[in-house]
């Protein structure tokens, strides 16, 4: 037998016994449903129907309440009103019953008088060791074993097939749909499960307890929310390590929570941006319409081998389509290389008018000479050049005739290319569509639909499935040595404090006093114990400290007014660039201080930064926010323009690793100036991986005592120089103790 993560789950999921409180005979009661259906549909364990007023129901024998029984039960479903659910369990003795499914409604949807009830329902659970599903929901259905815990009417219908796919939502109405969905699309289910109120299992524990199933491969969930993000993630990371694909519809794309005022990061920190941050991070795939979420469960589903990588063949009998399919093609991240040259000259050899760069155009003479269409796919793939071929039949799919070649073509590619999936774009009929599936190919009517899929699908390559999670590592084992790495890579010109670096296998910054406020020194010297490169700088708290500070650099300084009432200087007149010699240091702390003094007449000011002038480079911006599901997020992106106006940001969940913060520093639309841009050098992105996987280490350690940080700008020096933080705003948590 299977060992799943929660045996409790595995007891309530795989059910050898269930009992139906407020079972019915009457069609159309919620109570008689589950009993009918599981009848139906074969179910070959005890079904206990439990109702006092009756002695049989639907003919098998029915008790007055679950005390007498005379026998344990896996699972009780509980078809009764929600004043009567919490009395009826209650009844049962302590350790007869393993799992609840709770249909009724009137619990904390309702308002306090229900949530109170729902309380007591779960209070009395707890005290028997009974696992809770709802209340509010629809049950679930566990295909396999026939097992119909559920009042929908959808499986009396016809049932699902028996498939690999576990199906959960948070809710009913989109569960029942999603259900009719896969069952007219064909998908196979494993299982299908419906959360409601979540008072105990939610969509977390769900997909956990799936990616242990051996029934199933691939996840689909519905959610829109979550309140324990750390369980969430667990969930996610256990999904992936198991090499199942996760598909997520989330609704509720809104910016609740981001205060604006206090940061770039938690302006653009969204609850959507934090979502989207989750799913890539654990590999799992964002569905942004009801389309996508089915087509990408039934290409995870049918495709036995995934893409490897991005690279795509389109192989076409329309050059107009064709270009329709570069296009989405372009769109999905997905590369098109040209074929072998040799492949190209023997096409034209045998069709002189054909197109033979990628897209590759037969035009159609395909349906006159059917050989054709293998011959070019199988010289296509002949090089390993591509990850995935897409082909467009148009209508010739639904030609009886062309059938045997459409045919032979899917099965032989399958047999020469095995690790090449493969897209048919046609119109077949059901029964050859239902063929070529079962032969692995994805059939799709729209070729714009099929790219997009293939491109989402392609983007779980390198994701590991035996990778660990990055948090867990983080908080129970020895963490990298990121932090320490992002220093030894700085410039080696002085401006570095190296003296007072802390690696990440050291405690973070854990014996420094907490602070009310902090200006930019006291932040600096938070971020440089926890690891990050901060450039040595003095505090003036006069004229003549700024000069001394000033010529003790031995080169041109930056001005900076430091105040914990100051989060952006240059806002106010409070910096100065590239001075140098008395004169002028001297005229510029002036100037400061006049500056600051007109436009924040109230602020604290604690004195004036004098750092040397930093080399060039790329000015870059890193933050945390602090989410309230999640916690720590940390936010990257190139500053000025490409953040204040483009919104050019990317987010992980606090704390992450080395290849994270690759991942994340390359899906900026921007990542291009730091490769090098107009004969400028490429950064150091490794440096700069080093450093956010610093900052979200502090991040997740201190999360309890800061709510924000921000560096900005955040330098990214030439390659093998480095990185420098230039500035920083640290914030602490309110009603911190």
């Amino acid at each position: 037998m299977t060992t799943h993560s929660d045996p409790t789950l595995t007891r309530l999921f795989t059910p050898r016994s269930i009992a139906i409180v407020g079972a019915s005979a009457t069609p159309g009661k919620i109570g008689a449903m589950p009993v009918s259906l599981l009848r139906q549909h074969g179910y070959e364990g005890r079904i206990l129907p439990i109702n006092p007023r009756a002695d049989s129901i639907q003919g098998l024998p029915a008790a007055p309440d679950l005390a007498a029984l005379d026998t344990e039960v896996d699972l009780v479903i509980l078809a009764v009103p929600a004043a009567h659910a919490a009395q009826a369990l209650q009844s049962a003795r302590p350790g007869q019953v393993g799992g609840a499914v709770v249909f009724t409604s009137g619990f904390s949807e309702t308002g306090a008088s229900g949530a109170a009830m729902q309380d007591t329902l779960c209070a009395i659970a707890r005290e028997r060791g009974i696992r809770l599903l709802g209340p509010n929901c629809l049950g679930f259905m566990n295909v396999r074993h026939n097992v119909y815990a559920t009042f929908s009417p959808a499986p009396a219908n016809g049932a699902v097939a028996l498939g690999g796919i576990g199906m959960v939502s948070q809710s009913g109405a989109f569960g029942a749909y999603a259900y009719c969905m896969a069952r007219e699309r064909g998908l196979g289910l494993s299982h299908w499960i419906s959360t409601g109120n979540e008072a105990d299992i939610d969509v977390a524990d769900c997909i956990n307890w799936l990616a242990h199933d051996a029934d199933t491969r691939v996840i689909m969930a519905y959610m829109e929310g979550c309140r324990d993000g750390a369980k969430l993630r667990h969930a996610l990371a256990a999904a992936r390590d198991a090499g199942k694909p996760v598909v997520v519809t989330k609704i509720g794309r809104t910016q609740a929570g981001a205060q604006a005022a206090a940061s770039h990061t938690a302006a653009l920190a969204g609850d959507d941006a934090v979502y989207d941050a989750l799913f890539r991070q654990y590999g799992a795939l964002r569905a942004r319409s009801i389309e996508d979420f089915f087509n990408l469960g039934y290409a995870l589903d049918t495709w036995k081998q995934r893409p490897q990588g991005k690279r795509l063949g389109i192989f076409t009998i329309s050059g107009g389509v064709g270009a329709l399919m570069a296009d989405e093609a372009e769109e999905a991240g997905l590369s098109l290389p040209e074929p072998d040259a040799a492949a190209q000259a023997r096409l034209l050899e045998r069709v002189p008018f054909a197109g033979p760069r990628n897209p590759v155009d037969v035009t159609g003479q395909v349906v006159s000479e059917p050989g054709l269409l293998l011959a070019t796919a199988d010289d296509m793939l002949a090089d390993g050049r591509y990850d995935a071929l897409a082909v467009f039949l148009a209508a010739a799919g639904s030609s009886e005739a062309l059938w045997p070649t459409f045919e032979t073509f899917a099965r032989e590619m399958r047999a020469r290319h095995p690790d090449v999936p493969l897209a048919l774009c046609a119109l077949f009929p059901p029964e050859r569509r239902s063929e070529l599936e079962r032969l692995g190919t994805l059939v799709f009517e729209d070729p714009s639909a099929a790219i997009r899929t293939i491109g989402a699908v392609a983007g779980l390559a390198g994701v590991s499935g035996t990778a660990s999670d990055a948090a867990s590592r983080a908080t129970s084992g020895p963490a990298s040595n990121a932090a320490s790495r992002a220093t030894s890579t700085a410039p080696s010109n002085g401006s570095i404090d190296r003296t007072n670096n802390a690696g990440a296998d050291a405690p973070i910054h854990a014996s420094a006093p907490l602070r009310d406020t902090y200006n930019e020194v006291q932040a600096m010297d938070v971020l440089r114990q926890a690891g990050l490169p901060v450039p040595d700088c003095a505090l003036a708290t006069d004229a003549d400290a700024a000069v001394t500070a000033a010529l003790r650099a031995a080169g041109p300084v930056v001005l900076k007014v430091v105040s914990p009432d100051i989060l952006h200087k240059s806002d106010v007149g409070g910096v100065k660039l590239n001075l140098s010699g008395e004169d002028a240091v001297r005229h510029g702390h002036a100037a400061i201080l006049d500056s600051v003094r007109t436009h924040c007449p109230n602020a604290r000011i604690d004195g004036v930064l004098v750092a040397p002038m930093a080399p060039k480079g790329v000015e870059c911006i890193v933050g945390v926010h602090g989410d309230p599901v999640f916690g720590p997020v940390v936010m990257f992106g190139l500053g000025g323009v490409f953040v204040e106006v483009l919104k050019d940001v990317s987010f992980r969940l606090a704390p992450f690793d080395h290849a994270q913060a690759l991942s994340m520093i390359r899906e900026i639309k921007g990542y291009a100036l730091l490769q090098g841009a107009r004969g400028a050098p490429p950064c150091d992105i490794n440096a700069l991986a080093d450093a956010l996987v610093a900052l979200s280490r502090f991040a997740d350690a201190r999360r309890e005592d800061f709510s924000s940080v921000e560096i900005n700008p955040l330098l990214a020096l030439p390659d093998g120089q480095g990185v420098l933080a230039l500035d920083a705003v640290l914030i602490p948590s309110a009603g911190r103790s």
